[in-house]
């Protein structure tokens, strides 16, 4: 018995929202449960990731490993060191110092000949971006 009032109750609530529907759309409103949300337009990627993603490529064929044998002793997944070398993944400090590790370089030696590479930020500012704030110039003492 319970569970015929519980299969009630779904199919009560299940018919309101379907009303709710239709009535929304014939009046020409879009319900707020099926507002779709527009991902953001994807950007090409900054310079300096496709610039990062070069040289771990290229040191990495200089070890001779492949991307799953480096993935694996790097600690990430494979489709992740695919992503950086295309300069699609942002990878952290962490996860850069285990790829150099497994390529037996250091951090410096893998940023060395990235050195002429622009580093000026790339794409629009965020919609959700802090402004500046007011600063009061005033004399200091």
């Amino acid at each position: 018995m319970d569970q015929r009032k519980s299969d009630c109750r779904v199919n009560t609530t299940y018919n309101v929202v379907f009303t709710a529907s239709l009535i929304s759309l014939q009046m020409g409103i879009l319900p707020t449960m099926t507002v779709k949300r527009f991902a953001s337009v994807p950007t090409k990627p900054a310079p300096i990731s496709i610039a990062l993603g070069g040289r771990i490529k290229q040191r990495r064929h200089e070890v001779e490993k492949s991307q799953e044998t480096l993935a694996f002793e790097a600690h990430v997944d494979r489709t992740y060191i695919s992503a950086i070398e295309r300069g699609v993944a942002n990878p952290s400090i962490e996860t850069l110092a285990n790829i150099c590790y497994a390529l037996n370089v250091t951090l410096a030696e893998l940023f060395e000949p990235l050195g002429g590479v622009s580093l000026a930020p790339t794409g629009e500012r965020r919609a959700n971006a802090a402004t500046p704030p007011d600063i009061k110039r005033s004399r200091f003492r």
